[in-house]
């Protein structure tokens, strides 16, 4: 990239955060301050998307530390936001790869479930089959692993769509509110009515695995499911990311990534922006899984006997000695 290029890519970029960021002040700071950087120089020895996107976003957050406020370098590219077909097809296609997300589902031993969520939550309507297929799949087993280590982010209406499954209430339950103060709107989040296919049963126990890489969407669906009370969280520490984004292409590879709206949960009134979600039980996240399915299991062992149950009442025994570290 010559300097030419580079302020471009960086005017545009400071514009987009004054007149979208969540908190107005803080943009109309940022631009200025971006604005001062380039305006001295500080940028005109770097060469390549990626150098220039590692050092801007590092400068982005100074003092706000907002982790969905960057410029964010795309290897393969990405589509233009101004074409919808295009960015449609996009990510229908990269949903299609990541088999909508649902990276793995498995009924383990001891007939627990597995859901493993990478690295997206993609939206509805790329994802709502996979999701479903899923989640019908494990809705016959005991208690469930779901496990969000490597979930980046996604849709706040699939998380929505997941907690109807995963929340199993006789009524809708009001989750979350996204408030723009740019428009001066706030959209509300609701489980469903229906949703196709069995529900996972509220008696039934569940366990998310959470790491530091957990972010956005990822950290979204383990807050729900922990204020709800319907959840135990296993892990570390999460991202710390609850503002909901707007992606803006300013170059092949460059892609402005601008926080406008704030979320509020309908249980704490707050958010997990700058705290990430806190483990209920704090473990490294490599050893989130050997936990949370030993925990599990003994839930398992601990149901009421019939004969039909022997054989997932052994294999539950047979987990406890010893349970995989990894998963």
């Amino acid at each position: 990239m010559d300097i030419e290029e580079i302020r471009a890519v960086l005017g545009r970029l400071g514009a987009l955060v004054g007149e979208h960021y969540v908190f107005p002040e803080v943009g109309a700071e940022v631009r200025d301050r971006l604005a001062t950087a380039v305006a001295d120089g500080r940028y005109d020895e770097l060469r390549t998307p990626e150098e220039l996107a590692e050092r801007v976003t590092a400068d982005l957050q100074l003092g706000n530390r907002d982790k969905h406020l960057r410029l964010i370098f795309r290897r393969d590219g990405l589509p233009d936001e101004t074409d919808p077909a295009a960015e449609e097809a996009h990510w229908r296609r990269r949903a299609e790869l990541d088999a909508g997300g649902m990276a793995r589902v498995e009924r383990l031993d001891g007939n627990i479930g597995l859901l493993e969520i990478r690295p997206l939550l993609y939206p509805l309507e790329l994802a709502a089959s996979a999701v479903t297929a899923a989640l019908s799949l494990l809705a016959s087993t005991d208690a469930l692993l779901l496990d969000l280590r490597r979930c980046l982010g996604g849709s706040p209406d699939q998380v929505a769509f997941i907690c109807t499954y995963l929340l199993d209430s006789d009524e809708p339950v009001h989750l979350q509110d996204l408030v723009n103060p740019g428009d001066g709107t706030t959209r509300q989040f609701w489980t469903s009515a229906y949703v196709p296919g069995p529900r996972f049963a509220k008696d039934k126990p569940i366990w998310v695995l959470t790491s530091p890489a957990t972010f956005s969407g990822g950290e979204e669906l383990a807050y729900n499911l922990q204020q709800f009370k319907r959840a135990t969280i296993v892990g570390e520490q999460t991202g710390g990311g609850a503002h909901p984004r707007r992606g803006f292409k300013l170059h092949e590879q460059l892609e402005a990534s601008v926080p406008v709206a704030r979320s509020v949960n309908q249980v704490s009134g707050t958010n997990w922006e700058g705290t990430g979600v806190t483990p209920d039980l704090a473990v490294p996240a490599e050893q989130a899984f050997a936990e949370a399915y030993r925990r599990a299991a003994e839930h398992v062992i601990g149901l009421p006997a019939e004969p039909e149950r022997n054989s997932v009442t052994d294999e539950a025994r047979t987990v406890l000695g010893p349970v995989a570290v990894a998963g």
